[in-house]
């Protein structure tokens, strides 16, 4: 049976959700999110998996699955259930709990895979995944360097994208992301960070914040202190702003790191744009930890996933928090339903 692209349902669109690392959290979250009730009413569930793993997940989490089992070919739209595409991929007997394997990298590679192929098809309208190890996934497949690149390599889309985090309707984007803090500074240029600010506007704009109002962090402590601990805001960060600005976008800056994310959380920004990874990240996880969520920007339909890691501490023991993936959801959920999306007609390019 084939499928046929998904007619877009503007009240409840159409949602892929991946299952991630089955030797994590991730079951128990996919489980627990089939059985939410607001997310079911925003939108249709097509988990994407195996159904031993998601039946072991909801077993740990002590939930029942209200679903529709589906083969891998089944059509998305015709359940009133949310649908299960059991890909038969995995049995968690062969899985490890808490530690990280290529079993488990390519298992949650394929269930992403087959959600963005899904979505490039026009036969979902968003994506969302629960967590990945990222060792698992580079043991899988040894060029994955996160899921951004994966995503565009998949889409044969040439960028740019970049990593949202979001926290209760606050955004922090960065200029560098997955790279050594070492080589930071040198990937810093007025460029990059014009993109940066560019991009985070217009998925700001796509989540229906009509005027982004956009800090920018600077690079060195004390914002440079006016060129003594180092000349990046006056040289490259400024002139970036400068030329955000003469686009039209709300952006101020260089804001020293260690106050910006106070001003911001007072109301008065709607996003920081950091200029690496861990500038923001920290701020947000204090602020939030088990309610943030990633987004993928810049690409053709929203994907989401929850902010935290796959947390093999606490995985099997039935206490993981689904509150990030419950938010993960509904912001895709509000994403799609304004911006429904057809065919990317793209070819895909990872194996």
């Amino acid at each position: 049976m084939s499928m046929t692209p998904h007619r877009f349902e503007a009240a409840r669109p159409l949602i892929a959700l991946a299952t991630g690392d089955p030797a994590g959290i991730s079951p128990e979250l996919t489980a627990k999110a089939l059985a939410l009730e607001d997310v079911r009413a925003a939108a249709r569930l097509v988990v994407i998996g195996d159904r031993r793993v998601i039946e072991d997940g909801a077993r740990i989490a002590r939930v029942a699955l209200d679903v529709e089992w589906c083969p891998p070919d089944a059509p998305l739209d015709a359940a009133s259930r949310p649908q299960v595409i059991d890909l038969g991929n995995l049995d968690p007997a062969s899985i490890e709990r808490a530690r990280a394997t290529r079993q488990g990298g390519e298992f949650a590679l394929a269930n992403f895979r087959k959600a963005l192929l899904l979505a490039r098809d026009g036969h979902v309208d968003a994506v969302s995944f629960t967590p990945f190890n990222k060792s698992a996934m580079r043991a899988a497949h040894p060029g994955y360097d996160d899921e951004i690149g994966y995503s565009l390599d998949v889409l044969g889309l040439p960028g740019p994208a970049s990593e949202f985090n979001i926290l209760e309707g606050f955004w922090n984007a960065r200029v560098t992301s997955h790279i050594p803090l070492s080589a930071v500074a040198s990937q810093i240029t007025r460029e990059a960070i014009l993109e940066a600010i560019l991009l985070t506007d217009r998925s700001l704009r796509e989540a229906d914040i009509a005027t982004p109002r956009i800090a920018v962090a600077a690079l060195n402590p004390h914002a440079g202190d006016g060129g003594t601990f180092g000349r990046e805001e006056i040289d490259v960060i400024r002139p970036a702003i400068e030329d955000a600005r003469g686009a039209g976008v709300a952006a101020e800056g260089p804001f020293p790191s260690d106050t910006v994310f106070v001003r911001a959380r007072s109301g008065a920004f709607d996003a920081v744009v950091t200029m690496y990874h861990d500038q923001g990240q920290i701020a947000m996880k204090l602020m939030g930890f088990d309610r943030g969520v990633t987004l993928l920007g810049g690409l053709p339909f929203p994907i989401t996933t929850p902010a935290h890691g796959t947390a093999y501490e606490i995985a099997g023991k039935g206490v993981a928090n689904v509150g990030a993936t419950r938010a993960a959801l509904l912001l895709a959920a509000r994403m799609a339903a304004r911006k429904p999306r057809g065919p990317a007609e793209r070819t895909p390019q990872v194996p």
